[in-house]
């Protein structure tokens, strides 16, 4: 099985959820009651930001009538560039990483947010990699210009 067939085979949301299921299983109980509450509401407000984020980019590729599901790139009918993709050219793996973090800090162990970076590496080796490279396919020169202006991430 290549690296493309397991991507198409294992969907970012699918990731995402396993990558929340090991910092669950790798945390501690939580602290003090204070302590829980400043957690509560920073990892709120955190998962917040990550789910707005990604709306946006869903409804910026809705509008420009393109796909929004990453296992199949070349499906992609317009290079989109604008709204918060004009910012990072994964803003929906940007918001997964926001939840994760933020469920990182509910949980509050530092183990559990290894595996925040675990999830970055995977994204960016395996996810990321296969997509960007079906996008040079099809855009070409319009998408290397974009990828010399927009960062990855942030």
């Amino acid at each position: 099985m290549t690296i493309s067939t397991l991507v198409r085979w294992v969907p970012p949301p699918v990731i995402t959820a396993l990558t929340a299921a090991l910092m669950w299983l790798t945390s501690s109980p939580q602290g003090e009651r204070w302590h829980v509450m400043a957690q509560l509401g920073l990892a709120l407000l955190i998962a917040f930001m990550g789910l707005v984020l990604m709306v946006l980019a869903v409804r910026t590729l809705h509008q420009a009538h393109t796909t929004l599901l990453p296992f199949n790139p070349s499906q992609a009918s317009t290079l989109v560039t604008q709204g918060v993709f004009g910012y990072s050219r994964n803003p929906i793996y940007v918001g997964d990483g926001l939840l994760l973090l933020a469920w990182g800090i509910w949980l509050g162990n530092g183990v559990s947010l290894l595996w925040l970076l675990v999830f970055i590496l995977y994204m960016t080796k395996v996810q990321i990699k296969a997509e960007e490279q079906a996008l040079t396919k099809k855009f070409g020169q319009p998408y290397q210009q974009y990828r010399q202006k927009v960062r990855r991430w942030l």
